[in-house]
């Protein structure tokens, strides 16, 4: 979260590097970026929602979309918190509690 952050923080004013809507596997900023590469930590794969704004930064061989930005949604530093587009949720949260969907699980 802190990297994506950072770099759209950061590289949104370099040459080339867009912030638009992702739209099936492309995001409609100033022009159309295609076929683009997901970028996410290893592990990790998810498809943005229609519509969600999304950062796309260029490579050597192509482009890349880096994801979507998002809002912590009350989380604190350091807590991590799992969402899909039809609201399901899995928080971690520093004092070692789990939450799903909110609730805590208990084990």
């Amino acid at each position: 979260m802190w990297l994506l952050r950072y770099i759209t923080n950061h590289s949104l004013s370099a040459p080339g590097a867009v912030r638009g809507d992702f739209r099936g596997g492309s995001v409609d900023a100033a022009g159309e970026h295609k076929n683009l590469s997901l970028c996410a930590p290893y592990g990790f794969f998810s498809l943005p929602p229609e519509g969600e704004s999304a950062v796309v930064l260029p490579l050597e061989d192509g482009e890349v979309c880096l994801g979507v930005v998002g809002s912590a949604d009350g989380l604190e530093e350091g807590e991590i918190m799992l969402r899909s587009k039809g609201g399901a949720s899995l928080v971690l949260k520093n004092d070692g509690r789990v939450l799903v969907n909110g609730r805590e699980l208990v084990v």
